[in-house]
């Protein structure tokens, strides 16, 4: 097994700390593993993306030019890194940010209403972590066990209070998945 995927949107959504947390965890599983953060100077409100590579096998090179995956957080990076992703990978994109999602169809689209749903969590910082647990129910490339895990070692120590909300708004995703898949949610 091996997943090539980028994490795209604006600095200050949790991005990189998406990515982190992924690649953590894959270590965690005694994965190979690979992260190389993106973002420009402003950081946040600029622009970030992050590849992560999960690995049963050496990873040749952290520089990839297609992807299997990629979680958008903003239409300037459904933009640039729609056409990036392999025939026949996925694009799951934030349903309220995103608001023309790409017209490809060798690939599956999944939009997410993770923004809606972190602020009936009362916690826009959690989108991250609701499309974090999406992704994973789509494409379960490392436990929730392990990212919940990894999650303590990536949130500097004055966040771990929140530990507990990742973790639900991480189900929360999951869920969302569940019911998008049982119809409740429209299927693009």
């Amino acid at each position: 097994m091996t997943e090539e995927l980028i994490i795209a949107g604006f600095g200050g959504q949790g991005v990189l700390s998406m990515g982190m947390t992924l690649a953590y965890a894959g270590m965690l599983e005694g994965k190979e593993i690979s992260w190389m953060p993106s973002y420009g100077p402003e950081m946040r409100g600029g622009t970030a993306n992050c590849i992560t590579i999960l690995s049963d096998h050496k990873i040749s090179s952290p520089i990839v030019s297609e992807f299997d995956t990629a979680i958008v957080l903003n239409q300037p990076s459904m933009d640039k890194f729609s056409w990036r992703v392999k025939k026949g990978g996925m694009i799951l994109y934030d349903s309220a940010t995103v608001l023309q999602p790409s017209n490809r169809k060798d690939i599956d689209l999944v939009d997410i209403p993770a923004i809606q749903e972190a602020m009936k969590m009362k916690n826009q910082k959690i989108m991250n972590m609701i499309m974090l647990g999406a992704y994973l129910h789509l494409n379960p490339v490392v436990s929730i066990d392990a990212v919940l895990e990894a999650l303590q070692k990536v949130l500097p120590e004055k966040y771990h209070h929140s530990l507990p909300l990742n973790g639900q708004a991480i189900f929360r995703g999951e869920e969302l998945v569940h019911e998008r898949n049982e119809g409740v949610m429209l299927v693009c």
